[in-house]
């Protein structure tokens, strides 16, 4: 997240990805950066998905993402 916060303020446009179970800790955070990005949330867990579950689960998250990083801010 700061990566991407940092980013922001030079004016690259990001949005950041958490899996559901963290959203509350990546809303918490933002704001205590100050991070004007949007947040894309997927399924959890993440990590023991097989190759073609993460990518439905991207694929599923791709709209979002793109109508996030295209929004006017």
């Amino acid at each position: 997240m700061h990566d991407i916060a940092d980013l922001e303020r030079r004016g690259v446009v990001g949005v950041f990805l958490a899996s559901e179970a963290f959203a509350e800790a990546a809303l918490v955070q933002g704001r205590a950066l100050g991070f004007p990005a949007p947040a894309v949330l997927v399924p959890h867990p993440v990590q023991d998905r097989t190759d073609d579950e993460l990518r439905a689960a991207a694929d599923a998250a791709y709209p979002a993402v793109v109508a996030a990083v295209t929004a006017a801010r």
